[in-house]
């Protein structure tokens, strides 16, 4: 194709390879909308949902809806084989979630949500529908002067976390979150016994994320001695673990002999968290959307299904071109490896003096002189569904079609974080 002479900012022409429209399935898909805007691939999202079921072998898979955050979505995987409730991330997601209609609904993280506890316990069909997490007797108290008038209400589905934290040089140096204090199977069986003596509240399930291990990729693209230590250090992190949830399940089931789930992992450790014995389910989110964190991983390789657009507003010179918009950094450490990173078409990078910004974000590299004003450049989130806190609609894509429209958590008029 001969090249299409364009002027540059210094008044100068210069060659431009021509940029078809809908130079990629995306651009053909989305020919007729304006960016931004953001897509779900569903051949993708089903394909990395098969995965992620292969990989729990057999055991059932609790999706993690802060890493979807999009009711038709979760739907969808849920009414796949081999996936079985949510894990959310607060209470009023939580009690939305059960008044929609989605039942079997874990929270994962400790609550102080006073007027969603009151609702909580005072409503039978939220209370079956949704199990709260606890650490801390503080937090029966909290969720008890929150019942009706007289102390009364709907008993409480409880879980309890254990701790997953590795730790080296007697305690000195911590791998992990600091998420709950229980961290031995002692401290995790006597709260276990204050939860069964108390009234109002049934223990029915145990909870173990190990993040150092189901969130970190072992295979970090030219760092080949780092990914080697990340590896050593996950498995023994691994080793330790799977003993210490072993005997903090045990140490539980004394308590609580009918305890209906001990959920663990995440999306990078499925298939390691499902073959312990102790383990009856296991969590992941991220999976289905495979941001650009998950992939350093050597265990599994995901397709890249969500995608947010950017249009080309200006060229300023040769091998630049602007976007609108396009800072959307990741929660987290801060660091390059929190920035969304550009994707299609490929070769495209970050000015470093500027990088990705609120209104405009400056993109180098040869792929930038074959794109036009109003053309769109597709980048990929650090993170799953943080994305959908910029967008309040999701394309679904299905081939070089766009087959649905439907909105994110946001778009509903929620936004719980």
């Amino acid at each position: 194709m001969p090249p299409q002479t364009v002027a540059t900012h210094d008044g100068t022409a210069s060659p431009q390879a021509l940029h078809p429209a809908g130079e990629t399935p995306f651009d053909r898909a989305t020919a007729h909308l304006d960016a931004p805007l953001a897509v779900v691939d569903l051949q993708a999202f089903d394909a990395n949902a098969a995965d992620l079921v292969r990989r729990s072998k057999g055991k059932p898979i609790r999706v993690a809806s802060k890493s979807v955050r999009c009711r038709a979505l979760l739907e969808r995987v849920l009414a796949r084989d081999g996936f079985a409730g949510i894990m959310s991330f607060t209470l009023a997601e939580s009690l939305w979630l059960a008044r929609s209609g989605f039942t079997d609904i874990l929270l994962a993280y400790p609550s102080a949500d006073r007027a969603g506890f009151a609702e909580l316990t005072g409503d039978a069909h939220l209370a079956a529908a949704v199990t709260v997490m606890v650490d801390d007797p503080a937090q029966l108290d909290l969720i008890d002067a929150a019942r009706p008038a007289g102390g009364a209400g709907e008993e409480v589905r409880v879980c309890l976390e254990l701790d997953t934290s590795y730790r080296l040089l007697g305690g000195k140096v911590r791998v992990g979150a600091r998420r709950s204090p229980l961290r031995t199977p002692d401290r995790l069986a006597a709260l276990a016994r204050t939860v069964v003596r108390r009234p109002g509240f049934r223990l029915v399930g145990l909870m173990a994320y190990e993040g150092h291990v189901a969130g970190v990729g072992d295979d970090v693209a030219g760092k080949p001695v780092f990914s080697r230590a990340i590896r050593m250090m996950q498995a023994a992190a691994r080793k330790e673990l799977a003993q210490r949830r072993w005997e903090a399940v045990r140490a539980v089931r004394e308590v609580a002999p009918r305890l209906e789930f001990v959920n663990g992992g995440g999306t990078g450790s499925v298939q390691h968290t499902a073959a312990e014995a102790a383990v009856t389910e296991v969590a992941a989110g991220s999976g289905l959307y495979v941001p650009r964190l998950f992939d350093n991983f050597r265990s599994f390789s995901g397709r890249p299904a969500a995608l947010f657009a950017q249009p080309v507003v200006r060229r300023p010179g040769p091998g630049v071109v602007t976007v609108l918009g396009g800072g959307y950094p990741a929660s987290g450490v801060a660091g390059p490896d929190r920035l969304p990173v550009p994707y299609l078409p490929a070769g495209l990078r970050y000015d470093p003096q500027e990088g990705p910004g609120e209104v405009q974000t400056p993109l180098l590299g040869p792929a930038a002189d074959g794109l036009r004003i109003g053309d769109k450049v597709w980048f990929r989130h650090a993170k799953a569904g943080e994305l959908c806190e910029r967008f309040d609609q999701l394309r679904l894509v299905d081939g070089e079609r766009v087959v649905g429209t439907v909105p994110t958590y946001r778009g509903e008029g929620r936004t719980f974080l």
